[in-house]
Parts: structure tokens; C-alpha cells; sequence
């Protein structure tokens, strides 16, 4: 009998490896899929525009899930909907990959009112918000915003014009996030205090 489970046991356990290993996407095939993602998030993912989103160095699984959710309708812009329409489960685990692969190279320049703001942000980054039981941002998305796979995603190496207007559009429900998480928390920060997490989120790397 216990020949019978640590068989059996054995199996499940290479199906779910070899399962996971069919889901992996192929970094070479996304670069070369990426094409039309360029002239949005730039050749090497690090987008020229600051309200689009980097995607290089991004958490792996995380763009594959975000793709997903524009396809299904679950986050809804009409850009990125148009764009991963036409997009396979493979297709997005490709882009997934690549992106996964690059450097997050940002050289983030603020300016000293941005500096007073990103001194402030630190303290909800790192220790939270007590007044509206808002714990730090950190706790899921790292120390130094490198986040964690696949739900909680890079932070840093972002302009701070993106990750401001991400927050507001979570405080206002337009994205919800993994299990409501981001709107429960946006929803209870001021827009001062968007303006400052941002700002310290973007001096990250």
C-alpha cells in the first residue's frame, strides 16, 4: 500500500512538473512576437511614453495573467483589448517570458518636489497606513519593489506617472487587481498620498 501512494505520489508530482513545463513560455518566440508591444512599451520594454507601463523584467506569469484579463474583458481598455484579441494561451506565455528575460534598466530622474514626496511615500511603502488598516506595500511587493511571482508584480523601474495613474485607477474601481487587493487599498489613500507612493515607488530599482 505505501509502494501503491509513493507511486502514485511520484506521478502526480511529475505531471504537475511536466504540466508547468508545457505552460512555460519561450523567451525567443515572444521577442519575436513583441514586435507590435514596441511602439507602446518600447523595443526592449522600457516604454519613451511615462503613462504606459515598463514591461521589461516584469514578474514571470504576471503579463500572461494581465493579457488574459484584457482578452476575457476582465480589465477593460480598449487598446489592449484590441491587442491580445487575437492572442493564444502560447502567444501570451511567450511575451511572458521575454519580458521576464530583459533588464529593467531605468535611469528615473526626480526633481526635488518629487524627492519630498518620495520621502513621504517611503514610510506608507515600507510601514503601511494604521488609520485605514492599510499594511506596507512592501509585504507583497518587496523591499525594493521587485515584487513577487505572479500576482504581486514589479514595482519599480515604472515611471511615476504610470504607477500614479494605476493607483487612482484602482481607488476609482476602474482596475480591481488580484482578489480586490489594490482597490481595498487605494481606495482608502488620499490622492497626496497616491502622489507620494508613486514618487517613491518610481526611485526604486
Amino acid at each position: 500500500m505505501l509502494k501503491k501512494l509513493l507511486l502514485s505520489t511520484t506521478l502526480f508530482a511529475s505531471a504537475l512538473i511536466g504540466g508547468n513545463a508545457m505552460a512555460a513560455g519561450n523567451a525567443e518566440a515572444g521577442k519575436a512576437k513583441s514586435a507590435v508591444c514596441a511602439a507602446c512599451h518600447g523595443a526592449e520594454g522600457i516604454s519613451a511614453l511615462a503613462v504606459n507601463p515598463n514591461l521589461a523584467g516584469q514578474v514571470p506569469g504576471y503579463i500572461a495573467a494581465q493579457l488574459a484579463a484584457f482578452k476575457s474583458g476582465e480589465r477593460n481598455n480598449a487598446i489592449m483589448t484590441g491587442q491580445s484579441a487575437g492572442l493564444s494561451d502560447e502567444d501570451m506565455a511567450d511575451l511572458d517570458a521575454y519580458y521576464a528575460s530583459l533588464v529593467p534598466n531605468v535611469q528615473v530622474s526626480l526633481t526635488e518636489e518629487d524627492k519630498e514626496l518620495a520621502a513621504a511615500g517611503e514610510s506608507i511603502y515600507r510601514g503601511g497606513y494604521a488609520d485605514r488598516g492599510i499594511s506596507a506595500c512592501m509585504s507583497c511587493h518587496g523591499p525594493t519593489g521587485h515584487g513577487i511571482p505572479k500576482n504581486y508584480p514589479r514595482v519599480s523601474a515604472q515611471h511615476k506617472a504610470y504607477l500614479e495613474k494605476a493607483l487612482l485607477d484602482y481607488k476609482k474601481g476602474d482596475r480591481v487587481g488580484y482578489n480586490g487587493i489594490m482597490h481595498s487599498i487605494a481606495f482608502g489613500l488620499s490622492e497626496l498620498q497616491i502622489k507620494q507612493l508613486a514618487a517613491y515607488m518610481a526611485g526604486l530599482n
